[in-house]
């Protein structure tokens, strides 16, 4: 399974191609439009999300609500194109691109590399594909990935521990059903109500000082058969492959799986997880500190995930950088933008983690229909525990 996304930020639609679901897969638009949603909810979110109100149109691949195995073709978008037509248009006219070309990058963002490497004057050409607008695709192939999860009885949810120098109190007995609810309850989804209220507080305050704000959220998966993954290769790891899709979200800078870096502060006998054995369970682990991995493959216990989001670059009490016309320094040009996004990214998390893990579970099963797949996680499981 695989995805392909095309669109810019002011651009008229973001395109997302998705190849290689199986057929006769439920499809629901209606769970698609609410993962779109959620992603543009969240405290300290900007004026765009007051604009655009995403929502999928589907080209291609569905009919009569479910998938027929060709690809799937959906469309998001973006109102605010009828602002940018002619900025952004497809045609040349030299005289117009000039009048709103950017020349000053800005520190932080994709602007300056960019223009080096494909040789841009204009940094739009940059910034329009670089810009996080481009997540609402992600998060659109996410909510389809989520519904062959749930097809299988594998449960999501994701929320924030972390938002500048707040963080929440750490929670580990509770089921996904209760993280979803609890963190979809709070503005900031923080699942610690006296962390929500002083990461409110800071939003608040760092907003007036013209600045930005980021933190941490974490990806909890629960029903995972083990062995999802494999160690034979390093590009079959499928923590690795999470890793790797949670680092490529506009502005996240690390990635931790379990008690992530904290096992490097502790001893062995701190950080494994015991193998324990049991008529009810069949095999399964005493503690989950490793998040739900060994050796690159899944355990069966929980997947556990977190991310560290950067402050947004775009500030309001601009950074300085240098004109790339004059190499004079200037203050970096401000283009509208969040105090926070941490929330939302939380949202944008969860999908591309829900991504990875449906692929490696069509990558283990037969799967050219959705009922083959069932039966096979389904028989699966049962030789599991007898094993």
């Amino acid at each position: 399974m695989r995805y392909l996304t095309a669109g810019e930020s002011h651009g008229p639609q973001l395109t997302l191609i998705i190849e290689g679901l199986p057929s006769q897969l439920p499809f629901s638009k209606e769970k698609v439009d609410e993962q779109l949603k959620r992603r543009q909810g969240g405290y300290g979110r900007g004026r765009r999300m007051q604009i655009e109100s995403d929502e999928v149109q589907i080209l291609s691949g569905v009919r009569f609500g479910k998938t027929t195995g060709a690809p799937v073709t959906l469309v998001i978008e973006n109102k605010d194109w009828t602002h940018w037509k002619k900025v952004m248009s497809p045609h040349p006219d030299e005289e117009k691109a000039e009048k709103r070309r950017l020349s000053r990058p800005r520190p932080g963002h994709a602007d300056l590399n960019g223009a080096l490497k494909y040789g841009h004057r204009d940094l739009r050409d940059v910034l329009e594909r670089s810009s996080a607008r481009e997540t609402a695709a992600r998060v659109a192939a996410g909510a389809v990935a989520r519904q062959i999860l749930e097809l299988c009885g594998i449960r999501i949810a994701g929320h924030v521990v972390r938002i500048g120098s707040v963080g929440a109190e750490r929670v580990t007995d509770l089921s996904v059903e209760e993280i979803a609810k609890r963190s979809e309850a709070s503005p900031v989804r923080c699942l610690d109500p006296e962390a929500e209220k002083r990461m409110i507080e800071l939003i608040d305050e760092t907003k007036k000082e013209g600045d930005t704000l980021g933190g941490v959220v974490e990806v909890v998966l629960e029903n995972v058969p083990p062995g999802l993954g494999s160690h034979v290769h390093w590009d079959r790891k499928l923590d690795a492959r999470i890793a790797q899709a949670v680092m490529s979200i506009q502005a996240f800078k690390g990635v931790e799986i379990g008690i992530g870096f904290e096992a490097a502060e502790r001893k062995g006998s701190q950080v494994h997880d015991e193998i324990l054995w049991s008529e009810e369970k069949g095999y399964h682990r005493r503690t989950n500190r490793l998040g739900g991995f060994e050796g690159g493959m899944t355990t069966g216990e929980p997947i556990v995930v977190r991310g560290v989001m950067k402050p947004i670059p775009t500030l309001y009490k601009p950074l300085k950088s240098v004109d790339i016309d004059t190499r004079e320094p200037f203050e970096a040009s401000i283009e509208r933008s969040d105090n926070c996004a941490v929330p939302a990214a939380s949202v944008v998390a969860e999908n591309v983690v829900a991504w990875e893990v449906a692929n490696a579970l069509l990558e283990k099963f037969s799967s050219d229909t959705a009922d083959e797949l069932v039966r096979e996680v389904n028989r699966y499981l049962q030789e599991v525990k007898e094993f």
